[in-house]
């Protein structure tokens, strides 16, 4: 029989139920089982693609197209595993595919209502998507409280009587304050939320307590009594002063995965090796060098706050190439308009050992962010251009190296002389947004090149090769391999509408830009998916989302490679005075390391 485990947030959102979701994951993976997650938005769209990262956070892209939460991309990372779209179920996927089973005539003539036909597509969902797996674990989105939740919520329950209780267990993660004025822990939120949850009928078998330090046991003994549960199944989340991927390592300490066995009647078949997985943890708080990267982009902020889930893969990114050099990455953001209103402020760019241009869409900062590239290219800074960040790299290339000068992407000037940078045809019949872009994992051959050369470092070619013939036997969907497929082959996972026009490729050439990575279509037409300037110490730009395909245990060569050329030269973090270095007070700074992460 299938096991499930259903995790839920109380008091705020944000509360880190993503993470959570994962690190058990990641423990039960080790303990010999084989575990997938669902993650459940209570949101009416039908997935996250059309939001903007300052609405919801990063739009999280899956191998087989899917635009999804960004907490899928923790699920990834942690458990280093391929998740299909199916793994997100929404709102209005559901009342979208009842509308259309109705309008189909599939109920046979009866009213179609909430109940049961809601809660029974819910149920089919994510049976679909657990077969084959010992354990499935599912986030449901939101607060518990919200009405959103309610479909979801009772859809587990009905679940539960299906197939049994002792085959479903529910985990609730909430949060504990401690107000300025009275500092003391206060217990009464979570109170309350465990109270909200069983007037659903669901009884929380454990508890996370998210709070800024660990959790003492007069306030377990506090929740033992009120939630009515096991001080033992109250288990303590604190803030980490590391990395997220110290938090499996601090539930192991209270045992969660075998208590969580226990209550699923399992045994452990394996013993978790940790090993390396505390070693890179090690070196994240530990690095024998340090480096400063900037990232220039666009979603930056929101009114007075700063926004790190824009572009949390990347980020996460960077942390595993470092983790895997032994280098400390400092992560810079600066705001690409910046650098349109004072030309001579890009110049800070000499105080980083690395320039990242992440992706995007519109005209906002777009010059700033040219003017960066320009600048890095000019003064042999690393740089990794990233979708958008590829794009604009062409354009600056065909600007200022080829004298193309009114150059750019018709998405910003559908007038310009030299539309270096173009719609697909197919695009430009595009009448829904949603859904419709270049999407998923695609298949790239790569010819001689410094970015071959990463991918064979890091054993990606031959990795990328055994995915691609996985993903053919096991996915439902066409899988967009394009032609032949040889032994320089790897996979990337997209996001875009605009590409490289091919008109411009010999003429780039010609002035030294190298395009090392092609996708083949099966109607024969050529789309650049990679370039690459030789005499440059690292200049490399894709036009993928290789963030998307970076794990904590295997980095994503391409991160690989900047990390590795920017820290080249560093001195020893016992010798370098990088820690002193004054920042400019146009950046906005993010730490290395978060100094409240969960």
């Amino acid at each position: 029989m299938q096991k499930y485990i259903v995790m839920c947030g109380g008091v705020i959102s944000g509360v880190g139920k993503g993470v959570a979701s994962a690190s058990i994951g990641r423990i039960l993976k080790g303990y010999g089982y084989n575990v997938t997650i669902i993650k459940i938005d209570p949101y009416i769209n039908c997935d996250a693609g059309t939001l903007r990262p300052t609405e919801h956070g990063e739009v999280w892209v899956t191998y087989d197209g899917g635009e999804i939460d960004q907490d899928l991309g923790n699920y990834e990372r942690f458990l280093d595993i391929d998740i299909s779209k199916r793994n997100n179920i929404t709102t209005g996927q559901i009342y979208k595919e009842v509308i259309e089973k109705e309008r189909r005539g599939e109920f046979l003539g009866e009213t179609v209502q909430f109940i049961p036909h809601i809660p029974d597509e819910i149920k089919r969902r994510i049976r679909e998507v657990s077969e084959g797996y010992d354990i499935t674990i599912i986030e449901i989105g939101g607060t518990i409280g919200d009405y959103e939740n309610i479909p979801f919520l009772f859809a587990m329950k009905s679940m539960e009587r299906e197939i049994g209780r002792e085959n479903i267990i529910y985990g609730l993660v909430s949060y504990l304050p401690v107000p300025y004025n009275l500092e003391e822990m206060k217990t009464k939120p979570t109170q309350i939320a465990t109270k909200l949850l069983t007037e659903n009928g669901i009884f929380p078998d454990f508890i996370l307590c998210r709070a800024f330090k660990p959790l003492d046991s007069v306030r377990k003994k506090k929740i033992e009594t009120y939630a009515n549960i096991e001080a033992d199944y109250v288990i303590s989340a604190p803030d980490v002063e590391g990395s997220l991927y110290v938090i499996p390592l601090n539930f192991e300490k209270e045992n969660l995965g075998i208590k969580l066995l226990k209550k699923l009647n399992l045994n452990p078949k394996t013993t978790p090796d940790w090993f390396r997985w505390k070693e890179l943890v090690n070196r994240l708080a530990n690095p024998k060098k340090n480096i400063k990267v900037a990232i220039v982009g666009k979603y930056v902020d929101v009114g007075d706050y700063n926004l790190m889930d824009s572009y949390i893969s990347i980020n996460e990114s960077l942390k595993h190439a470092g983790a895997e050099l032994d280098v400390g990455v400092e992560i810079v953001w600066i705001d690409s308009k910046k650098f349109e209103e004072n030309l001579d402020s890009v110049k800070i760019l000499k105080n980083y050992q690395g320039l990242i241009i992440p992706g995007g869409f519109g005209s906002s900062g777009v010059e700033g962010k040219i003017n960066a590239i320009r600048f890095a290219r000019m003064n042999n800074i690393p740089f990794l251009g990233l979708c958008y960040g590829m794009q604009l790299a062409v354009v600056e290339f065909a600007r200022n190296v080829c004298g193309l000068e009114s150059a750019h992407s018709t998405e910003i000037n559908g007038e310009t002389k030299y539309p270096v940078i173009d719609l697909l045809p197919e695009q430009r019949r595009v009448s829904q947004k949603g859904g419709t872009m270049r999407l998923g994992a695609y298949a790239a051959s790569l010819s001689q090149s410094k970015i071959l050369r990463l991918y064979q470092e890091l054993d990606k070619v031959r990795l990328d090769g055994e995915r691609i013939i996985n993903l053919k036997q096991n996915q439902s969907q066409k899988f967009r391999i394009g032609g032949t497929v040889g032994d320089n082959t790897v996979l990337e996972i997209h996001r875009h509408r605009y590409e490289v026009n091919n008109e411009y490729v010999k003429i780039l050439e010609e002035h030294g830009l190298s395009f090392p990575g092609k996708h083949t279509r099966e109607d024969g037409t050529e789309l650049m998916e990679f370039i690459e300037l030789s005499s440059h110490k690292f200049f490399i730009a894709t036009q993928a989302h290789p963030e998307f395909t970076s794990r904590f245990t295997k980095p994503n060569p391409l991160f690989y490679g900047l990390v590795r050329s920017a820290s080249e030269g560093m001195e020893s973090k016992e010798d370098s005075k990088w820690n002193n270095k004054e920042i400019n007070n146009d950046e906005i700074r993010i730490e290395r390391i978060a100094k409240k992460s969960f």
